[in-house]
Formats: structure tokens, C-alpha cells, sequence
């Protein structure tokens, strides 16, 4: 039984911001912060099978892919990475590109890479706060400029770059084919509302994501049967013994989590090993299973 206050580190990026906050304070307000990774504060214990991420960009980032599990571990890897996108802020005209336009073959493909064609192949789209994609392991993608988003993935920091804007970081070309759909990548993702205070954003065999909306002093139970993250994206709330804001994360494992949400309410995003959990959230101070 596990309830633990999640370790925040950032990760500078070329493609980053200066300035993250509300999400994250500890910045030297020089170098340009691109991600920020949710930790257990158990560093003994074993390693989640999940990674919950924070992405602000003020650039565009690479034109990338990710292989699947049988590739990765044909190249000595544990695993693929497959991931999910939560837009949490969105700025006018920012966008996010996944698959192509049209299907190319493998040499058309390596042909795009060469001459940095593939850049104007990209299938790019519009995106809102509140924007939710599935990104499958193989599918072509990029993230635009001006968005921050949460990201809840395979645990895996395997990428391969098919172009990367003229920073001068090496490419990947020869294994960016070999586990590219160099296709349309005819995603559609559309949160399902479970209850009043629970919508199901995606579920996939790696992980389900979803938003929870708590009303303001009110009391809930979380359950935790497996590895489960707890971001909190607005509001406030005491999570067992943890007061949490914005940008705060509660790791919990095979427990339940006591809710108490602030004066303000709280919204957040949980994010979970497996399939759907029936009843994941069960309001207290009412007696009702949601």
C-alpha cells in the first residue's frame, strides 16, 4: 500500500520556456525548460511502468516517432512508448501534427527526411485547452509552439527524429522508418463523461486517462488498485496527508485516496496502469460511487 508526493524535476529543451509557472517555481529564469517529469519519492522502489510529463513549448519540437514494444526490445529495450496528450493551455493558432497527409512508401519516406520535405507532410491540426489525443507508438508527430500539455506515456525516452528544424541534433533516420506508419494516422479521440465528476479521456492496453472534477469542500475516495498518478491542474484539495496545488502529483499504488477538496474545488488529471476502474471515484460526504 503506497501514497506518496511525487518528485518534480525539469528537463531543459532547446524548444522550451524560461517561465513555468503555475506548474513548477524551481527555475533559474535562464535556461529554457521543456519538460517536467513526475517522480515516486521512493527512489528504492521499483521503477512505474508509466511517466507523467509536462511539455511547454515556445518552439516546435522535432518531427518524431516512437518504436513499439517488439521493436524496442529487438534493440535491447524494455519497451515501446505509446502516450496520451492532454492540452492544459493553448495559445491562438497552436497546433499539433500526427501521421501524414498521404501514404508514402519507405524510400518516399527516407527521400522527405533527406530533403526536409517531410516537414510540409505532416498532417498539422488545431488544438484548444482541453484537447485530448492518443499518440500510438509508430504514428509520425510533432507539437507545436505556444502549448503546454500534460503527457501520460510508457515509461521509455526512446525517440526517433525525422527533422528537427536546423538545431543540429542527429536524426534517426534508419530506425524512425522502420517503425513509422508513414500514413494518415486517423486518430480520433473523444472524451466519454462517466459521471458529473468523472470523464474518460482514453484507455489503451498501456494506461487509461482521465479528468476528475471535484466540487469545492467536497469529500471523496480514489481508488488505487495499481500504479496511479494524480495531477492536480486547477483547485486545491488535501490528498491523504498532502495539501496539493496546481502542478502537484500523488503517486499511489494498490490503496485508496482520501480527497478533500478546497474551497475552490479541484480538477485534476489521473492517469493508470491497465483498463478502466469502474468505480475509481466514490464521493463520501454523499455515499455515492462514480
Amino acid at each position: 500500500m503506497t501514497i506518496e508526493y511525487a518528485k518534480a524535476h525539469s528537463t531543459p529543451k532547446p524548444w522550451g520556456v524560461v517561465d513555468t509557472r503555475p506548474w513548477f517555481a524551481k527555475t533559474d529564469g535562464i535556461q529554457t525548460i521543456g519538460e517536467i517529469w513526475y517522480e515516486r519519492s521512493n527512489s528504492t522502489a521499483a521503477p512505474p511502468s508509466l511517466l507523467l510529463k509536462l511539455l511547454f513549448t515556445n518552439e516546435p519540437l522535432s518531427i518524431q516517432v516512437h518504436p513499439d514494444d517488439a521493436y524496442a526490445q529487438s534493440i535491447g529495450l524494455p519497451n515501446g512508448k505509446t502516450e496520451a496528450w492532454y492540452v492544459l493551455s493553448a495559445a491562438p493558432g497552436s497546433k499539433i501534427a500526427l501521421g501524414l497527409k498521404l501514404h508514402l512508401t519507405s524510400q518516399q519516406l527516407r527521400n522527405a527526411i533527406d530533403d526536409g520535405s517531410i516537414s510540409d507532410l505532416v498532417a498539422w491540426q488545431a488544438v484548444h485547452t482541453g484537447y485530448t489525443t492518443l499518440v500510438p507508438a509508430g504514428t509520425i508527430h510533432a507539437i507545436g509552439a505556444g502549448l503546454i500539455i500534460a503527457e501520460i506515456q510508457q515509461r521509455s525516452d526512446t525517440t526517433f527524429r525525422l527533422f528537427d528544424h536546423g538545431r543540429g541534433r542527429a536524426l534517426n533516420i534508419k530506425r524512425a522508418i522502420a517503425v513509422a506508419d508513414a500514413g494518415p494516422a486517423g486518430i480520433c479521440v473523444t472524451p466519454v463523461l462517466q459521471t458529473d465528476s468523472r470523464t474518460l479521456l482514453t484507455s489503451n492496453p498501456y494506461f487509461t486517462f482521465e479528468r476528475i472534477d471535484l466540487a469545492p469542500g467536497s469529500s471523496w475516495q480514489l481508488a488505487a488498485p495499481g500504479e496511479t498518478w494524480l495531477l492536480t491542474i486547477s483547485g486545491s484539495a488535501a490528498v491523504d496527508q498532502f495539501d496539493v496545488i496546481t502542478g502537484d502529483t500523488i503517486f499511489a499504488e494498490q490503496d485508496c485516496i482520501d480527497v478533500r477538496s478546497g474551497k475552490d474545488g479541484l480538477v485534476g488529471l489521473v492517469a493508470y496502469a491497465g483498463s478502466i476502474v469502474p468505480h475509481m471515484l466514490k464521493r463520501i460526504d454523499k455515499g455515492t460511487a462514480q
